[in-house]
């Protein structure tokens, strides 16, 4: 195991010890986006160590639930601490990492997937049923909200969140048992797709077990300097003028930064399934995952929770879901393809700063 690969993250988990003890000045600041950085770098290394133990999907599957779970937690942690002036965190987080996902991860990774290979293939199947099952959740946590009336414009009642929270766990739980056991060949690379991994004995046991564990640290650290950095982060934006939902655009980011280097490094090596198992499965795991655990806080807590979007989002949203179907709709892609999800993930990110 290299010495980077387990320094790394201990250097960040005492630069977020001492951060907490500690005000943060301009030193403190800096070092704690340098350790971001190489918390990130750590978590891809020892994720692809896992998932070249246990093969794929699910070695995918391993990092998007460990993020995600963290990043439920991040949330959480906000929407206590904030109050009512948090009650659209989880709304403007879940929907930023949405299209950052199918716009800015997918697009990313075909162009460059594309000027590497000039086409890629993949598994339409697999892909199908990601976006479909996207779709799906993304509409009942995300649209619905703001057409209901039953309550206030962009939130549920208790029994419409029950219903919406069920129905997320439901559909992410279905697509889980299809990727990994039902149609599990569905999400695998295509057997004419270059794979590194093949030439290479897999780690020993004791080795991945090591690696899950210094994952999970660099998870945490990522998080939690995340955190960290956020009141730094939510000043600037305000002094910037900038709309608050933007503070929900950054989390995302440095959240995703992990899954988003492994995903394009996947890409370049002519491995497009594991960057769309990657990008995807994050996206499903998002809502899957979040929206319960959201809903269970709120009516536990009475906390205020606002989930519907504003009409510009539902319209960005849509466009995002319309160009995903026709890039995943013909199991192959090329660099047209990628800059198209690239000018709407720019137009995404434009339009929030200057709504």
């Amino acid at each position: 195991m290299p010495i980077w690969s387990w320094s790394l993250p201990l250097v960040g988990a005492l630069l977020l010890a001492a951060s907490f003890a500690l005000s943060l000045g301009m030193a403190l600041v800096l070092a704690c986006v340098a350790a971001l950085i190489g918390a990130v770098i750590a978590a891809v290394h020892h994720a692809e160590v896992v998932a070249h133990r246990v093969g794929e999907p699910y070695g995918t599957l391993v990092l998007a639930l460990a993020i995600t779970v963290i990043e439920v937690a991040l949330i959480l942690s906000v929407m206590l601490t904030g109050g009512p002036d948090k009650a659209a965190l989880a709304r403007d987080t879940i929907f930023a990492a949405v299209m950052l996902i199918t716009t800015g991860v997918v697009g990313i990774c075909v162009l460059v997937g594309a000027l590497h290979h000039h086409e890629q293939s993949f598994h339409l199947e697999g892909a199908n049923s990601a976006l479909a099952a996207l779709v799906a959740l993304a509409g009942l946590s995300l649209v619905l909200p703001t057409f209901t009336t039953s309550s206030p414009v962009g939130t549920y009642t208790t029994s419409q969140l029950a219903f919406a929270a069920v129905s997320s766990l439901a559909l992410w739980l279905a697509f889980v048992f299809v990727q990994t056991v039902r149609h599990r060949d569905y999400f695998l690379p295509p057997s004419n797709a270059a794979d590194e991994a093949v030439h290479a004995a897999p780690p020993s046991t004791a080795m991945a077990w090591a690696s899950f564990g210094l994952l999970m640290v660099s998870l945490v650290v990522v998080v939690g300097l995340a955190k960290v950095l956020s009141p730094t982060i939510e000043a600037a934006v305000v002094a910037a003028g900038a709309p608050k939902a933007v503070i929900g655009i950054v989390i995302a980011m440095l959240v995703l930064l992990p899954e988003t280097w492994a995903a394009v490094r996947a890409a370049r090596a002519d491995r497009l399934q594991t960057s769309l198992n990657l990008a995807l499965g994050s996206a499903l795991a998002s809502i899957g995952l979040t929206i319960p655990a959201v809903v269970v806080a709120a009516v536990w807590l009475d906390l205020p929770l606002v989930l519907g979007l504003e009409p510009k989002d539902i319209t960005m949203l849509a466009m995002a879901f319309m160009v995903s179907t026709i890039t995943l709709g013909t199991g192959r892609t090329n660099v047209m393809l990628g800059a198209v999800h690239l000018v709407l993930f720019a137009a995404f990110l434009f339009l929030a700063l200057v709504p």
